[in-house]
C-alpha cells in the first residue's frame, strides 16, 4: 500500500500550518458569503421580474474587480511584503463584514446595498486569494511544494461543506444577520492566524526600484511578457481555464433559481447542495494529497475541464432532487481536480519573483465570470435555467475538447 501523505508539509513547517488555518478560516467565510449573499438578493428581490439575473449577478460582482485589480495586486504582492499585505486585507474585511450584518440586522438593506458589499468584498479577495497561493511557496521547501499546495486546497472543499451547510440552516431559521456576524469572526481569525507566520523560503524580487506608477507598470508588463515568452503553457493553461472557470462556475450561482424554480426547496437546500458540492471536491483532493499526483498533470487538466462540462450539461437535463444532488457532488470533485492540478502546475514552474503577479493573472479570469453570469442569468429570466446550463454545457464541452485534440504541449505535462 502507498504511504498516506497527505500531513507531510503541514507537520514539518511550523508556518505552513499557520497559513493553513487562515486559509481554513478564510476558504469558510468566502462560501458562508457566496451562499448568503445568493439568497439575500433572492429575498429582496423575490416579487421583480429579473430576479434570476439579480441572484447570479451578485456572484458575478463579487468577482469582477479580479478584472482589473487581479494583475496589479500581484504586482503588489510582489513588492510588499505579502504577509502583512494579507493580514491588512483580512482586517479590513472583519470590519466590512461586521458593519454590513448590523445593517442587516436593522433591516435597511436593499438590493444595491448587496451588490455594493460584494463588489468591496471582491476587491479585497482579488488581491489576497493570489497572495496567499503565493505564501505556501513561501513557509515550505520545494521539495514539499506540491504536497503543500494540496492540502492547503483541501480547506476549499472543505469548507464548503461546513460553511454553506451551517449557514443555510441559521438562514432558514435565524435570518441573515449571523451569517455575516460569523463571516465577519472568520476574517478576524485569519489575521490572529497570520500574526506568529514567517516566511523563511521567499525568493528574490524581479521588481523595479521605482515605487511610482511607472516602475510598477514595468513590472505589470514584465509579469506578462514572462508567461508569454517564458512559460507558454501557462498562458495556455490559463485559456483552458475558461472552461470550468468561467463558463461552468456560473453553476454555482444559479443554484438558488435552480432550487426554488426546479426543485421547488428553500435555502436549507441551497446549503445541502453547495455542502456536496464540497464533499466531492474534499475526497477528490484528499486522495492526492494522500497519494501523490498521477502523471501527466497537462491531460489531467485537460479530462478534468472535460468532466466539470459534461456535468453542467446534466444538470441542466436533471429534474430530480436525487440526480442534482449527485451531479453537484462529482461537479465539485471535478472542479477540484482541475483547479489543484492547475494550481501545482503553477507552483512548480513559475519563479518566485513572479508568482503573485501569475496567480493575479488567473485571478483576472476569474473575474470575467461576471460577464458570462450576467448573460445566463438574463436568458434563464427569459427562458429557464435548465435551458442555460445545458447551454453552458455545450460550450464548455467545445472549448475542452479544442485543447484535447489541439495543444500537445498542454497535453503533455508531465
Amino acid at each position: 500500500m502507498p504511504r498516506i501523505q497527505t500531513l507531510d508539509a503541514w507537520l514539518a513547517y511550523r508556518d505552513f500550518r499557520f497559513l493553513w488555518t487562515a486559509n481554513f478560516c478564510s476558504n469558510t467565510a468566502h462560501w458562508l458569503q457566496l451562499l448568503t449573499l445568493g439568497w439575500l438578493v433572492r429575498h429582496l428581490s423575490l416579487d421583480m421580474e429579473q430576479s434570476a439575473l439579480l441572484v447570479v449577478g451578485i456572484g458575478g460582482t463579487a468577482s469582477l474587480p479580479s478584472i482589473i485589480l487581479g494583475p496589479w495586486g500581484g504586482v503588489l504582492g510582489d513588492r510588499l511584503d505579502r504577509r502583512r499585505l494579507a493580514m491588512f486585507l483580512e482586517l479590513a474585511m472583519f470590519c466590512l463584514a461586521f458593519t454590513f450584518a448590523w445593517l442587516v440586522k436593522f433591516d435597511v438593506v436593499v438590493v444595491w446595498h448587496v451588490y455594493v458589499y460584494a463588489f468591496v468584498a471582491g476587491c479585497c479577495e482579488s488581491i489576497k486569494m493570489p497572495v496567499r497561493h503565493a505564501l505556501i511557496a513561501n513557509t515550505v521547501s520545494s521539495d514539499s511544494l506540491s504536497n503543500a499546495f494540496t492540502t492547503s486546497v483541501l480547506t476549499i472543499p472543505g469548507t464548503r461543506m461546513i460553511g454553506p451547510f451551517i449557514g443555510g440552516l441559521l438562514v432558514t431559521s435565524l435570518g441573515f444577520f449571523w451569517n455575516f456576524t460569523i463571516e465577519a469572526l472568520l476574517y478576524l481569525a485569519v489575521f490572529i492566524s497570520l500574526l506568529p507566520m514567517k516566511t523563511p523560503f521567499t525568493g528574490p524580487r524581479n521588481t523595479s526600484q521605482s515605487f511610482g506608477i511607472g516602475g510598477i507598470f514595468k513590472d505589470l508588463v514584465d509579469g506578462i511578457k514572462y508567461l508569454w515568452k517564458k512559460q507558454r503553457v501557462l498562458t495556455l493553461l490559463f485559456f483552458l481555464s475558461s472552461a470550468p472557470n468561467i463558463v461552468c462556475h456560473p453553476l454555482l450561482f444559479l443554484l438558488p433559481v435552480y432550487i426554488s424554480e426546479v426543485l421547488g426547496r428553500g435555502a436549507d437546500y441551497g446549503g445541502y447542495m453547495l455542502s456536496l458540492n464540497g464533499v466531492g471536491g474534499f475526497f477528490m483532493v484528499l486522495a492526492m494529497s494522500a497519494f501523490g499526483f498521477p502523471k501527466r498533470r497537462g491531460l489531467l487538466c485537460v479530462l478534468s475541464a472535460l468532466a466539470s462540462a459534461i456535468l453542467t450539461l446534466l444538470m441542466g437535463l436533471s429534474m430530480w432532487l436525487f440526480m442534482a444532488f449527485l451531479v453537484v457532488t462529482l461537479f465539485g470533485a471535478t472542479q477540484t481536480l482541475f483547479r489543484t492540478t492547475n494550481g501545482v502546475l503553477t507552483q512548480t514552474l513559475v519563479d518566485d519573483g513572479y508568482r503573485v503577479r501569475t496567480n493575479g493573472v488567473y485571478q483576472m479570469g476569474m473575474g470575467m465570470v461576471i460577464f458570462i453570469s450576467l448573460f445566463v442569468g438574463w436568458v434563464a429570466g427569459q427562458t429557464s435555467v435548465n435551458f442555460v446550463l445545458v447551454a453552458m454545457g455545450i460550450l464548455a464541452i467545445i472549448i475542452s475538447c479544442a485543447f484535447l485534440f489541439g495543444s500537445k504541449l498542454v497535453r503533455n505535462q508531465p
